[in-house]
């Protein structure tokens, strides 16, 4: 009997789970939900089907094995693990599965609220960082990204961090230590 997945037509949640099936070896289809164009991103699709999916908790993405309806990307991913002997043996190697499995979990949370939250949180100063020293390499590698260049426009904008590239304390360069092949010469 063959597995369906359910979930958007995105990568997501789901794409961890689509490479652990391909991984096994599991025969599955897939079922797509599309939610629709801006401004409302309608997900009707969804919802009007949510309700007679006779499920605890229907949820996307959904894992259908037989009679079996499993919810939860994490309770998706350790059923299909389990099947595949890819828990860990011991208890101690056990344990560290549960802990990478959350620490993973915390680390997508917080890319997740980079991409679709309006509010500064700390990996936007890594990534402002990161794209300022791309640009200072080469100076014309943003020209075709207006949403990456605006970001960087709303970053400089900041009170305090426009106030602080203005001042003598802000460093300009070097951007690399010595033995650095660039950006390691103050200029």
């Amino acid at each position: 009997e063959m597995v369906i997945l359910a979930y958007w037509d995105i990568r997501g949640l789901a794409q961890p789970i689509r490479l652990l099936l391909e991984y096994t070896g599991t025969q599955y289809e897939e079922k797509f939900y599309s939610c629709g164009e801006a401004p409302n991103y309608d997900k009707n699709c969804w919802f009007e089907e949510k309700a007679k999916l006779k499920m605890d908790f229907p949820n996307l993405p959904y894992l259908e094995d037989g009679d079996r309806k499993i919810v939860q990307s994490n309770a998706i991913m350790r059923y299909i693990a389990r099947k595949h002997n890819l828990c860990g043996e011991t208890e101690d190697e056990k344990t560290r599965v549960d802990i990478l499995e959350n620490q993973a979990m915390d680390f997508r949370n917080g890319f997740v609220l980079v991409c679709y939250g309006d509010f500064i949180t700390f990996p936007d100063f890594v990534m402002y960082e990161l794209l300022d020293q791309h640009r200072m390499f080469e100076p014309k590698c943003l020209d075709n990204f207006k949403n990456i260049r605006d970001f960087l426009d709303r970053f400089e904008a900041l009170e305090k961090i426009a106030a602080y590239m203005k001042s003598s304390r802000f460093m300009k360069t070097p951007v690399n230590n010595k033995m650095a092949k660039w950006g390691n010469k103050k200029e």
